[in-house]
């Protein structure tokens, strides 16, 4: 059922939350800390992934108004002790990090869901640059989406998706795997692990 207020719906997020759910049950640090997602959209797996990793403090962002005011329906609508109000986060914005507030418990982990292809490039150099400058050693970035890779060819499915990204704004589009994982250095990958519907998780440490 579609919601009737400021909640957002995305059919997308009911598909994939408990598959991406049971990977951060896997590489999240196990200590309380917390846990900063970039472009949260809808806030639907804010709510969902809240409580199901308590103790750690889930800080939903979002550079969308209108997307942040869905975050803070859904979050009042299935509040969660551990889930903060949303922020106003463009990672496309030079140094963007310098404005978020000072983590307590300390940051742990960045997850990007379904971003670093529907936005320019410079968002994923900027949510890198993010994330070096962010996390601690053992620090863990969480990547999920579809990925071009140079030694499998790509699903019919991505290949078609990525026209229609790429008709929507030339910007956008499936990012190259390898392109993405040099970029990211020093951080290092952990586990690239395949998910439903042609999608990958890809974990970063540093």
């Amino acid at each position: 059922m579609v919601p009737t207020d400021d909640r957002r719906y995305a059919p997308a997020t009911q598909r994939n939350r408990e598959p991406i759910l049971g990977v951060l049950e896997r590489v999240l640090p196990q200590a309380a800390g917390s846990i900063l997602e970039i472009a949260s959209g809808t806030g639907e797996h804010a709510v969902f992934f809240a409580p199901q990793l308590a103790p750690r403090l889930w800080l939903p962002t979002d550079p969308d108004p209108a997307a942040r005011q869905s975050i803070a329906a859904w979050r009042q609508s299935q509040p969660a002790a551990n889930l903060g109000a949303p922020l106003a986060v463009d990672v496309s914005q030079p140094d963007w990090w310098l404005a978020l507030p000072k983590f307590s418990p300390a940051l742990q982990a960045i997850v990007a869901i379904n971003l670093i292809h529907i936005a320019p490039w410079q968002a994923c150099l900027g949510l890198l640059a993010g994330a070096r400058a962010l996390l601690g050693p053992g620090g863990i970035l969480y990547l999920y989406g579809p990925f071009l890779q140079a030694d499998r060819p790509t699903a019919p499915s991505n290949l078609a998706f990525d026209d229609y990204l790429k008709a929507q704004n030339p910007h956008w589009g499936l990012r190259s795997l390898e392109t993405v994982i040099t970029a990211a250095q020093p951080l290092q990958v952990v586990k690239i692990l395949a998910m439903p519907a042609n999608n990958l998780s890809v974990i970063l440490q540093l």
